[in-house]
């Protein structure tokens, strides 16, 4: 099924020349974080965050605040997770869909987007997840791929998922195999684990071995 076929266009843009208690009015019926606001020539123009609508004089025009307006939106051909990254930047759960001559065409729900992506094989096909973290000019995609697939694991998906202080940790998902051998792969290219979602026996056997020293040392 094509992305565009989950835009929907039961609320259209608010008129600039409007009142603000229309837009307030608006967001007090729906459960949305954003409005869309095209001017008299049907021209899409942006959104208002409902936090700064309920900050406005209400019995002003809504093109008075035009200053707030947030100017964020997609195109009907944009990717399913570049749709995804959108919503994430711009903290809505609307995002409103333009087409290649900037007519506005309606807009996409978050929980639609997400749908897509639960219904990915990273998320339904069984599997390990390992979290793994390296200085963010030493990692490469192309290492990660090849250390799983040299050790017959099948690669689902990998994201970046964090990066801090110049240190990457990339989110993997694996098949076909259990993720032991992989982890000590990884540990040899200088991959450190932040996760595992499958028994590490490398961490469990330090973890027998501390313990016994610990028993013998306090014997």
């Amino acid at each position: 099924m094509k992305l565009s076929e989950y835009i929907i266009n039961d609320i259209k843009p608010l008129n600039s020349n409007g009142k603000i208690s229309d837009l307030q009015l608006l967001f007090n019926q729906l459960t949305y974080s954003h409005i869309p606001i095209k001017d008299e020539n049907d021209v899409f123009l942006g959104t208002f965050f409902e936090t700064d609508a309920h900050c406005f004089e209400s019995d002003k025009h809504i093109s008075d605040y035009l200053y707030s307006i947030e100017d964020f939106f997609v195109r009907d051909n944009t990717l399913w997770l570049d749709v995804l990254e959108a919503f994430a930047q711009n903290s809505a759960n609307i995002m409103p869909v333009l087409d290649q001559k900037n007519n506005y065409l309606g807009y996409y729900e978050l929980n639609d987007i997400i749908s897509l992506f639960n219904e990915s094989p990273f998320f339904f096909e069984p599997g390990g997840v390992l979290v793994v973290e390296k200085g963010i000019n030493d990692y490469s995609f192309s290492e990660i791929s090849q250390i799983v697939e040299s050790n017959n694991g099948k690669l689902l998906g990998a994201f970046i998922s964090k990066i801090k202080n110049d240190v990457v940790q990339v989110t993997v998902k694996i098949g076909n195999t259990g993720l032991n051998e992989i982890i000590q792969t990884f540990r040899r290219y200088g991959y450190n684990i932040a996760s595992g979602h499958e028994e590490d026996s490398y961490i469990e056997s330090l973890k027998d071995r501390s313990d016994y020293l610990n028993k013998y040392l306090n014997m």
